[in-house]
């Protein structure tokens, strides 16, 4: 730890140079490229955006801990700072006023990682905060993180077992607790009896995107939590510096479980059938007793888990004020996620099939009685009939993953049966929607029943599939199946009506939907939107499916445009963001203009609502068709008017690649940080 940090790498005054999160980490870095640390400062800097806007690095405590893995890192390094009036990094309680910049190399190895970990168990260490906020200069901070130093805190030789605490088996417990002095190797209690019940055992797994300071600080939150509530606690920590699986007979006996990750547990289904709390990682350092609270409330109850994996914390308590409306836009993307591959094999197997064979190939007979190997046409119908069937699947699975999102494994069989019902019944999208979310409801409420602890065995295979399949059939063939399916034809019989001035105001409006907020929940619902109407086959819904990618294209294109035409008004970092861009863009990814967003939203992001608006306007207006839910201009051939589609998105990029210079340009000054070769002032954009 000595290497990560020295004297240089402390400012015991940084709210003399920095109010704000970004100021403050620029500050510290700067330090760090001082000392050859950093190589590029302001790509490391949108590398610790990057992560910043994962999720906010304030910690309750008054402790901020941005830190980001980056290319620019030279070794893993770490600068401290202290801030008399506080900086706001996101904490509940309030402004930080110890910061932790962390930064460690892309490849770092797994001992520098372990050191850093190490820092953020101390960080949860009252007295080694405390110690931090008396230090008088740089090199005594320096030196309480390096290790070289211990704080020097009253009542510390107690807490550390002096003299007026003589065992440990005190600390742990006393006399209330039987046998802890001969568990922990003391002799004060050589003859104490064998406790009469064991304590509640639980096992935790923490993770977070970086790997490197969340993880390890929920870690010993929890277990000093659980010390607190005479419970046990094993946590296995998921981070960047590799993990350790559970000893097999550690999760056999323990009586519950909390998974406090931001990414995906790994090998989750070690723990299924156990009462389990899922929060994020945050949880787990601000709330870690009532953590250890709600499973021994889930355990009293019966609750468990069934399975043990999905793809995100969906039916999570998650973090306090997250709303319903959060949570059903995650389930719903689960679902479309999971049927957007479906969507694009299918749509482009039906497409190529027309594009060979001609739109008679729709009437073809099947290619199991007649299929000429030298015959053309035979290989369309070949190339259609599997897309067809491809396309029968997206209903079912739409539903089945939606249940998936939110009940976890059991639920994808009453998805599956209530999506393939909606089918039947011609409810099509809006009934696999409305399947999927009773399914997974069915399911939800099925596991907070109290169960008997000889049938929690034969749940997840039997009873729970039983159940809730049965429920939701009933529901959907007697119940809400036939206003859906109503609901859906006359949904289906506007999109195929709409022309002239109709379709345009739909294309402007899909447009400013997909560039608001550049892959963000109002991008998804048009998305979700136009990818739905694929299923009804109908010509209206190519057109929506078009407009909604070409409107989703033209974001980054702009970006790119504008900073090859005007790069002084960009800063080097976002001079090289726009070169990717240009991919970025041409294959429908619009989260490539989320840099630029970050930096400047008040010109990029209007700027590109007009153009998505123009675009999405142009697209209905020439008729454009599109089958594929994706692929930008890789699947140009396959789309309908092509070439004006491709004079849409190009009218698009240029107004907002226009918009976003002339608003840069009324700055009246270069973007460009490089003071050694300082540019002219930028003229008002004519």
């Amino acid at each position: 730890m000595s290497q990560m940090i020295t004297a240089e790498l402390v400012d015991l005054e940084l709210d003399l140079a920095a109010n704000s999160k970004e100021a403050a980490a620029r500050s510290l870095a700067e330090r760090m490229v001082a000392l050859g640390r950093v190589s590029d400062l302001e790509g490391f800097l949108a590398d610790v955006a990057a992560r910043e806007a994962q999720m906010p690095t304030g910690l309750d405590g008054g402790i901020g801990i941005p830190h980001c893995r980056s290319a620019h890192v030279t070794e893993p390094t770490l600068a401290f700072g202290r801030s008399a009036a506080g900086i706001d990094f996101g904490a509940p309680d309030g402004p930080a006023d110890l910061i932790f910049l962390i930064a460690a190399p892309a490849g770092a190895d797994d001992a520098h990682l372990t050191i850093l970990s190490s820092l953020a168990r101390q960080l949860m260490d009252t007295d080694f905060t405390t110690a931090l906020r008396a230090a008088s200069t740089a090199a005594q901070a320096a030196a309480l993180i390096a290790g070289e130093a211990e704080p020097e805190t009253p009542g510390a030789a107690e807490i550390q077992g002096g003299s007026e605490t003589p065992g440990t088996a005190e600390i742990q417990g006393g006399s209330e607790t039987p046998g802890t002095a001969e568990i922990q190797g003391g002799s004060e209690s050589p003859e104490t009896p064998a406790p009469e019940a064991r304590p509640f055992r639980i096992v935790a797994v923490t993770s977070c995107p970086t790997g490197i300071a969340h993880t390890y600080m929920a870690a010993e939150s929890l277990e000093k939590a659980g010390h607190a509530e005479g419970v046990e606690v094993v946590v296995e920590t998921q981070g960047s510096a590799g993990f350790t699986r559970l000893d097999p007979a550690v999760i056999a006996a323990a009586d519950g479980v909390v998974f406090a990750h931001d990414v995906p547990v790994r090998d989750k289904e070690r723990f299924a059938g156990k009462p389990t709390v899922d929060v994020g990682v945050k949880a787990g350092i601000n709330r870690p007793a009532q953590l250890i609270a709600e499973v021994r409330e889930k355990a009293a109850r019966g609750e468990i888990t069934a399975a043990g994996t999905r793809p995100s914390p969906m039916e999570a308590a998650g973090e306090p004020g997250e709303g319903y409306g959060t949570k059903l836009r995650k389930w719903l993307m689960s679902g479309v996620s999971y049927m957007v591959p479906f969507v694009a094999a299918g749509g482009l197997l039906i497409a190529l099939g027309f594009a060979i064979g001609g739109y008679k190939i729709n009437g073809a007979p099947s290619v199991m009685e007649h299929f000429v190997w030298t015959d053309a046409t035979s290989w369309a119908a070949l190339l259609f009939q599997v897309g067809g069937l491809a396309f029968g699947f997206l209903v079912p699975v739409l539903a089945g993953y939606i249940a998936y999102g939110m009940a976890d494994r059991p639920g994808l069989v009453p998805g599956f049966v209530g999506g393939a019902i909606a089918v039947a019944i011609k409810a099509g999208f809006l009934g696999g929607l409305a399947a999927g979310l009773i399914a997974g409801a069915v399911v939800m409420a099925i596991q907070k029943a109290r169960i008997p602890a000889p049938l929690r065995g034969i749940m997840p295979v039997v009873v729970i599939p039983l159940v809730s399949s049965a429920l939701v059939g009933f529901l959907m063939f007697l119940v809400i199946g036939a206003p859906i399916a109503k609901l859906q034809s006359a949904l289906t019989s506007w999109l195929n009506g709409l022309s002239g001035a109709n379709a345009i105001t739909l294309g402007v409006v899909l447009g400013l939907m997909m560039c608001f907020d550049l892959g963000g929940p109002l991008n998804k619902v048009a998305y979700t939107f136009a990818v739905g109407g694929l299923a009804a086959g109908t010509d209206g819904s190519f057109k929506v499916m078009a407009a909604v990618m070409a409107a989703g294209m033209v974001p980054p294109l702009a970006m790119a445009l504008a900073t090859t035409v005007r790069g002084s008004l960009f800063t080097r970092t976002e001079r090289e963001n726009g070169k990717a861009a240009w991919v970025l863009g041409a294959s429908f990814i619009t989260e490539g203009a989320i840099p630029f967003a970050a930096a400047d939203p008040l010109r990029v992001i209007p700027s590109a609502m007009a153009g998505g608006a123009v675009t999405g306007a142009l697209s209905m207006a020439f008729g454009c068709t599109l089958r594929a839910p994706h692929g930008g201009i890789f699947v140009i051939p396959l789309i309908g008017n092509a070439f004006l589609y491709l004079l849409a998105i190009a009218a698009g990029t240029a107004v907002s690649a226009s918009l976003v210079v002339l608003l840069k340009g009324l700055r009246g000054q270069s973007a460009d940080p490089a003071p050694a070769t300082p540019e002219p002032k930028v003229a008002v954009a004519a």
